[in-house]
């Protein structure tokens, strides 16, 4: 019998670069990554040999992807291929893209995959890609919750929104893979459970389909017999959207199921109970608050 290999220990540099209105949120400034090049150095003697890294769209082309500024990341990726570290390359990680495109604009998968082939020509080696970091998580800040561009708050925005990923996600794989053919899907989601009351047991239950989109479009099993297939087209999504997936399905190399503390949500109606938290329409319910589950007193969780 083949002995099995050992157990690796993976990492990641927290790199979200969130839009708010006309404003950016650059985590690499906030934690001082970006000006640590011996951080790499620090993670290799931790014994780390794969690392997520971000190469980010809004970084390298913020003005225009005719004048790329490659210098950062040049320095970054040579110091990690010199330490034996593989890098999990992120183009997008909880962003909505330069200023001259957003999450619901029609320029957002074509500009990715432009800016994704740019990549693969200049680190041709690499092999792992996120093109766009939790799809789905992206869109429910940015078109459910409201609290990243496009600050959407209703179903509509957050399927355009989601959509708008994967066929960026699938367009810039295919462009990275016309550069280099072996190149892996490396697709990261928060998978957070949804618990409820009663009354939003309907509500509960959409939720738990609904936090496997990701998965289920890019895979090709979003058939029209799926329980989510006419949610999608209500709001706004086309036959021909879907049936692309359906036919040049993406299925991801690695699945990156990412779990947090808070990941998993409790949907209450009883607004009284929760003054402050933001009032959410659901398909089931005309108001409810959506909650960490963590922080309500009485609810079991499942764990990742």
């Amino acid at each position: 019998m083949k002995q099995a290999s050992s157990v690796e220990i993976w990492g990641g540099v927290e790199c979200t670069c969130r839009r708010v209105g006309d404003a950016y949120s650059d985590q690499l400034v906030r934690n001082g990554h970006r000006d640590r090049l011996d951080d790499l150095d620090r993670f290799a003697a931790l014994g780390l040999r794969t690392l997520r890294y971000p190469v980010l769209w809004e970084h390298v082309a913020p003005e225009s992807l005719d004048q790329p500024d490659w210098r950062w990341p040049d320095e970054r990726l040579a110091r990690l291929r010199e330490l034996g570290i593989t890098p999990i390359v992120g183009l997008v990680h909880h962003g909505s893209g330069p200023r001259y495109t957003a999450l619901n604009q029609p320029s957002f998968a074509p500009g990715l995959a432009r800016y994704a082939r740019m990549v693969a020509e200049r680190y041709p080696w690499v092999m792992d890609y996120t093109p766009v970091n939790e799809p789905l998580t992206t869109a429910r800040f940015s078109g459910l919750y409201g609290l990243w561009y496009p600050h959407g708050h209703d179903d509509a925005t957050f399927v355009r929104v989601l959509l708008n990923q994967l066929h960026a996600t699938r367009l810039a794989m295919q462009a990275i893979r016309e550069v280099n053919p072996a190149a892996r899907l490396v697709q990261t989601e928060d998978l957070g459970q949804a618990h409820g009351t009663p009354e939003l047991a309907q509500q509960v239950e959409f939720e738990n389909h609904r936090r496997w989109l990701t998965f289920d479009i890019l895979a090709g099993r979003l058939t029209p017999d799926h329980p989510l297939w006419d949610y999608l087209r209500t709001h706004g999504i086309t036959e021909a959207e879907l049936q692309l997936f359906l036919a040049n399905p993406l299925p991801p190399n690695v699945l990156g199921i990412n779990h947090y503390a808070t990941s998993e949500r409790y949907l209450d109606e009883r607004l009284d109970l929760f003054p402050g938290e933001p009032a959410l329409r659901g398909l089931y319910h005309p108001a409810y608050a959506d909650l960490q589950a963590l922080r309500v007193a009485g609810v079991r969780t499942v764990g990742p």
